[in-house]
């Protein structure tokens, strides 16, 4: 008999916004998580499978001695050629959209947590999910987290936040939104909550 395929929560947010603390609480209801910068990380370390491409493309100035991707120099060739980011992630992009869609359809939970930081810049990933969760909280909040734990000036977050979706096109595409402004604890009851309406979603949809 044919495996059911699981039911899909797109999981995304802004920097800072707290995706993976989101993810590791739905993670601890038994829901697999499938993160593509976690799969991302794979395919650029020692031995992985973008890296031969990646080192035909751009030569072996980014690659570090271990095999991996060297990223500062890969970010400063990014800066100094236009099309190398995009180059970049014209080799990345399919195999993740493989992989991450390989996981999920691999899934043995009733539902999948697919966290894809740019899902609402990527329409591709919008088609692939049943359901799109929104991790929100204040601009001002994402700015102080990331400068808290990545000693970046205020200046280089809300460069990296003005590429990225505004806060009120993520809103106005989620199904649910989930406040991060707060503490843990309201956190946890907000995932509580929509593990159970995600189960009930995925029985109706044949997934359980």
């Amino acid at each position: 008999m044919k495996q059911a395929q699981p039911f899909v929560v797109g999981l995304t947010g802004g920097i800072g916004s707290g995706k993976s603390a989101v993810a590791d609480l739905f993670e601890a209801h038994g829901a697999c998580i499938v993160d593509t910068d976690r799969i991302a990380h794979e395919l650029t370390a020692p031995g992985g499978l973008a890296m031969p491409a990646i080192r035909a493309a751009f030569g072996d100035g980014v690659v570090a001695p271990d095999g991996a991707l060297n990223r500062a120099a890969m970010r400063a060739l990014a800066f100094e050629l236009a099309d190398a980011r995009k180059r970049l992630e014209a080799i990345l992009h399919p195999m993740i959209r493989e992989e991450s869609g390989r996981r999920c359809r691999e899934a043995r939970s009733p539902y999948v947590i697919l966290a894809v930081p740019l899902l609402i810049e990527s329409g591709s990933y919008r088609e692939r999910v049943g359901r799109l969760c929104v991790v929100d909280c204040p601009e001002n909040l994402q700015v102080e987290r990331v400068m808290q734990r990545s000693g970046l000036e205020e200046s280089q977050v809300r460069a990296i936040m003005a590429v990225q979706a505004s806060r009120a096109r993520r809103l106005a595409a989620a199904d649910d939104v989930i406040d991060n402004s707060g503490a843990l604890e309201g956190l946890r009851e907000q995932v509580d909550v929509l593990h159970r309406r995600y189960l009930g979603l995925a029985a109706s949809a044949g997934a359980v």
